[in-house]
């Protein structure tokens, strides 16, 4: 088996907190239209939206703010007050302006990987907004590269591994997302390694591979470099 150069991270839920701002922005959103339709089906029209809009506007936090508007438009018939939308539109500028959250363990495991492998942020979304996170995080000056992607596939993998390090074949994507991060690297011949988050996007959800020989799963960061070094 070659040996590992390099190692690929997700940011959102894997390095810093984000699942938990759209579940309340999600929150507020319910409140809003309570009158015109209960939690559970607004989320369920919500979801539907996101899925429909997802090739239009891409991952993030704009393309959230969009879909709670359309669906706000369709649950009301068109009769949504432009006061709501508003709201809808603060709340969207407070998550974009919200402070980086690290997960625990984040900053060191990092630290302990990049004297001996190349270490890369690989996230999607909107390109503004992950930039200033990367640049919150005060993550950047650890890592060898930032890739900001608009989907994360296997030729994304294969092609950003081959350009930051030695082929997938030598390369490992650590990530929250089964969906995103672990399937399509296991599929471009890289490690997959899922850590999961308490909070998991319905449009990030996929099953755990079975059989994959490069798969492996931890509960947190903390274990990844003893991990890494046992391979």
């Amino acid at each position: 088996m070659p040996d590992l150069t390099t190692i690929g991270f997700d940011a959102d839920d894997t390095l810093w907190h984000n699942e938990t701002l759209f579940h309340m922005t999600q929150t507020r959103f319910a409140a809003l239209l309570a009158d015109a339709a209960d939690p559970a089906h607004l989320a369920e029209r919500l979801e539907a939206a996101e899925r429909r809009n997802l090739g239009h506007y891409g991952f993030g936090v704009k393309g959230f703010m969009l879909s709670m508007i359309e669906t706000a438009i369709e649950v009301t018939g068109g009769r949504v007050q432009s006061s709501v939308i508003s709201e809808i539109l603060a709340a969207g500028r407070e998550m974009l302006a919200h402070p980086v959250d690290l997960l625990r363990h984040a900053r060191e495991t990092i630290a302990a990987l990049a004297p001996d492998y190349r270490i890369l942020i690989i996230t999607k979304g909107d390109l503004l907004d992950q930039e200033r996170k990367v640049a919150q995080s005060g993550l950047g000056d650890l890592v060898h590269g930032v890739e900001i992607v608009s989907d994360k596939t296997a030729a994304t993998y294969r092609t950003l591994f081959a350009r930051h390090g030695t082929g997938p074949e030598r390369a490992m994507m650590v990530g929250n997302s089964l969906k995103s991060d672990v399937l399509p690297a296991l599929e471009a011949g890289a490690w997959g390694i899922y850590v999961p988050h308490g909070l998991t996007w319905a449009l990030e959800r996929a099953d755990v591979p079975q059989g994959a020989a490069r798969f492996r799963s931890i509960p947190d960061l903390a274990p990844l470099p003893a991990l890494v070094r046992g391979l």
